[in-house]
């Protein structure tokens, strides 16, 4: 094997999201000859990135002051809120929470926000590097984080070279700035060599399922703005709808559940195919088409479970910190803030030493401690959650607890040992029809013939206890159809379909057995996102 190309930098950033670029942004404001790289998995910019998104302008305003007068190519500035609950002919319009008011804010899509961040910040001199995935960190003699590794391409299944092999090279660096949003998987790693959490509880997520759709003339009020809980979820599964009306006739809608469910036959895509089906929401959709669907991990812990943010050599920002607000359903306002402030300590400080602290002392901070008992809440059930939603708005978070949380993957009843919830579902005709078909609409691509990059550590839990105790809940949970129980010549096996794999995270996350590890595939694999 031949010595690795190394690139060194002053910085190497994880991550082309909003926190990645703004980072890189405020950096090269800074200090203008600071040498700065951007690393980014997907085939290009924002092709990987999934939100609501309804965005605060504040820090977007402090980090490029003169951006309204030359928007991204989706923002559409919010006109109207409405929160309903709904049953599943109906529902009942309730006050709309004082977190979730939107004037003043927009409506964007996330992916085109990025897009339109980067030009920003190679005309800084930045360089951002789109296809690269960073599949390993680099460390030096004394344990300290000192780059990335770019993961080789054009490796077989097998592990052999094809026609095409080339080497990743190194990135080197003497700070790492890990933006890789939730459950990236360098940051789960260094979550665990560093003992990050050792004094956090564990990290929450819930996953959010999103469609774009094209309406006929005439349905749409550009600005508007519609959340909902209620029907489809039951009373112990935490969920809830967006429908944002954009400008162009076209309408961003999708549902979120809590990874946190405990029913083992629950099934997030399946919930929010039901929503699409009700009377306040099928109407909107019928004689449309879907332009673009994806899914996407939500960072949902909060304050009582952000790790230590700093190590030696590397640092966390955004969503890969778990700064997502979950009663504003925000996370982007703090994704710019916090790497904002990131680049401004480095630039006082010249190392990561004393950002964990930073952090904390900030208002990005003091606003995930106002709400942080809101989401552990509806672990009591919706009626409680509502209402202790009510009381910690109320108290504006002055209460004298905190309610704590469990890793997701430890929620799950075993089969026969509870009372399963009714699923008052309907008969659905709206597209798409299945997993499958939802698969199309996220365009995701991956070279059949490279290694798996969904590891199973212990093939046989899974046709063996996870078949009894939970009925093999992944064939459930996942929204791509990616893990299926087959049946052949060789015995029952679990099949995994990784070429389908929209890169939720959610089989990293509420596996019960944690079995299943998500790791990179080749550089620029994965989904296509279009204004998601």
């Amino acid at each position: 094997m031949s010595e690795r190309e190394v690139m060194e930098y002053d910085v190497v950033t994880v991550g082309a999201g909003p926190a990645g670029l703004a980072f890189a942004i405020r950096l090269k404001q800074l200090k203008p000859d600071a040498r700065v790289c951007v690393i980014e998995k997907s085939s290009t910019i924002g092709a990987h990135i999934l939100s609501g998104a309804v965005i605060e302008p504040q820090p977007l305003d402090a980090l490029l002051p003169g951006w309204r007068d030359n928007p991204p190519p989706v923002c559409v500035p919010a006109a109207e809120d409405e929160f309903w609950w709904l049953t599943k002919s109906g529902g009942m319009r309730l006050p709309t929470p004082p977190q979730m008011k939107n004037h003043g804010n927009f409506i964007v899509s996330l992916g085109a926000l990025c897009v339109w961040l980067a030009p920003q910040a190679e005309a800084l001199g930045v360089e951002i590097y789109p296809g690269f995935a960073a599949a390993d960190m680099l460390y030096d003699d004394h344990g300290a984080v000192c780059g990335v590794r770019i993961g080789d391409m054009g490796v077989a299944k097998d592990g052999s070279h094809k026609p095409g092999y080339t080497q990743g090279i190194d990135i080197k660096a003497p700070l790492t700035v890990l933006a890789e949003g939730a459950r990236g998987h360098l940051t789960k790693r260094l979550v665990a060599k560093y003992r990050l959490d050792a004094e956090s509880d564990p990290q929450t997520y819930s996953i959010g399922i999103k469609e774009l759709w094209q309406v006929p003339a005439g349905r749409v009020r550009p600005g508007k703005i519609v959340h909902s809980v209620g029907w489809p979820a039951d009373s112990r599964t935490y969920g809830g709808s967006f429908l944002y009306h954009l400008d162009k006739d076209r309408i961003a809608l999708g549902y979120v559940s809590g990874l946190d469910y405990t029913d083992p036959l629950y099934q997030p895509y399946e919930a929010f195919q039901q929503w699409k089906h009700h009377p306040h929401v099928k109407p909107l959709l019928e004689g449309g088409q879907i332009l673009s669907a994806g899914a996407r991990a939500i960072v949902t812990g909060g304050w009582q479970s952000l790790p230590k943010v700093e190590m030696p050599g590397a640092l966390l920002i955004g969503d890969g910190a778990g700064l997502l607000n979950v009663p504003k359903i925000k996370g982007t306002h703090q994704a710019i803030r916090s790497a904002m402030l990131a680049a401004e300590h480095i630039v006082e400080n010249n190392t990561a030493a004393g950002w964990d602290a930073r952090l904390r002392a900030s208002p990005a901070m003091d606003e995930l401690r106002r709400v942080r008992n809101v989401k552990p809440g509806f672990k009591k059930g919706v009626y409680f959650g509502m209402l202790n939603a009510a009381w910690e708005t109320i108290t504006d978070g002055l209460s004298p607890w905190t309610w704590r949380n469990k890793a997701d993957y430890t929620t799950l009843y075993k089969l026969g040992e509870y009372e399963a919830p009714k699923r008052d579902y309907v008969e659905r005709d709206l597209p798409p029809r299945d997993r499958l078909a939802g698969v199309y609409f996220a365009a995701t691509q991956h070279d059949e013939d490279q290694p798996v990059h969904l590891v199973i550590t212990d093939p046989e839990v899974c046709v063996t206890r996870c078949t009894e105790e939970y009925g093999n809940p992944c064939t459930r949970f996942c929204p791509a159809g990616v893990y299926e129980m087959v049946e052949d010549e060789n015995g029952r096996r679990l099949q995994v379909n990784a070429a389908n794999c929209v890169h939720c995270k959610t089989c990293d996350i509420k596996d019960p057995y944690e079995v299943i590890t998500w790791v990179t595939p080749e550089g620029g694999s994965g989904p296509n996102y279009q204004n998601l």
